[in-house]
């Protein structure tokens, strides 16, 4: 029988693991609407032609590491600046943000990112196979049903996406896939996504020299890829990055199938896309699947955290 003192501390322990899978729902949501948001403001950019597919990646990854210097000065007290990231995930980084740009010049909004969040799920999983662990079973039943989802969106019925655009977007998800991953581990998601993005501004410079005779910029074009780059790509992956400890791989993976949703919902509504029944049956099944694997995984966490108590 406990003690009234182990009562309080059981207690207390279950207080703060409630508060910390709060805030890591909390972040985890902010995340996902930030990663949605770049799809609009990429499809809705390149799609009015208000700038080129080039000039938009290098417009966002540059004010992307401009927030994130703002960051790192304004919090310089509570930077830990010994967590810097790391060169691999600095290169996932620019292959995902190269081929996403160049993907979008031909795929609509919610295609373009069920495309791309069906294969950061596929990789993930694989890589988290691949390393020797291991699914329980209500999360095969999760990853089913909401990958069961997409195919159902994505299946005949629907416009089929340019295989170029398959294929750019395709690279541009296995490459945040991974980035994903490597950020499981992140210490500092400040410092840590600050530093992916700095190693990577003599590459974006390279890009900008090299498309120099192709430019196309309007001031519409060069405000949307600005708030893709500071808002949704600098202080979203942060966010991400922080939120990706309280998640395991398979939670970090199939949560990301909502992206989609959220960014066909914001194509019907930014760029007068068609909303569709289809959209609407998949967005319930992949919503299923992801209410699956979470709670699965939060009631096999909560039962041994009190079997360790």
């Amino acid at each position: 029988m406990l003690h009234h003192a182990d009562s309080e501390l059981i207690e207390s322990m279950i207080g703060q693991h409630r508060h910390s899978t709060a805030k890591t729902l909390i972040f985890t949501s902010l995340a996902l609407t930030a990663f949605a948001a770049n799809s609009v403001l990429c499809r809705f950019a390149l799609g009015q032609k208000t700038i080129d597919a080039l000039s938009f990646t290098v417009i966002r990854l540059i004010s992307g590491a401009i927030v994130l210097l703002a960051m790192i000065s304004i919090n310089r007290n509570k930077t830990d600046l010994s967590s810097k990231g790391s060169w691999s995930a600095s290169l996932m980084l620019f292959f995902y943000a190269i081929t996403f740009s160049f993907a979008y010049i031909s795929l609509d909004t919610g295609t373009g990112a069920l495309i791309l969040f069906g294969s950061v799920q596929i990789t993930m999983i694989l890589l988290f196979l691949v390393s020797g662990n291991r699914l329980h079973f209500t999360e095969w039943i999760g990853v089913v049903t909401a990958f069961t989802g997409f195919v159902y969106l994505i299946s005949p019925g629907v416009t089929s996406p340019s295989l170029l655009g398959f294929v750019l977007m395709t690279v541009s998800g296995s490459a945040w896939g991974i980035y994903t991953l490597k950020g499981r581990s992140s210490i500092n998601s400040i410092s840590d996504t600050a530093y992916n993005f700095f190693r990577i501004i003599p590459l974006v410079l390279v890009l900008a020299i090299m498309g120099m005779n192709q430019t196309h910029l309007t001031s519409e074009g060069i405000l949307l890829a600005t708030l893709s780059g500071g808002i949704a790509s600098g202080i979203g992956y942060t966010i991400w990055y922080s939120a990706l400890g309280g998640l395991s791989a398979t939670q970090a993976a199939v949560s990301q199938l909502l992206v989609p949703i959220i960014a066909a919902f914001g194509g019907v509504i930014f760029v007068s896309e068609t909303l569709t029944l289809r959209l609407l049956i998949s967005a319930t099944i992949i919503l299923g699947g992801i209410l699956i694997v979470g709670l699965g995984r939060y009631f096999l966490s909560h039962f041994d955290f009190l079997s360790k108590t």
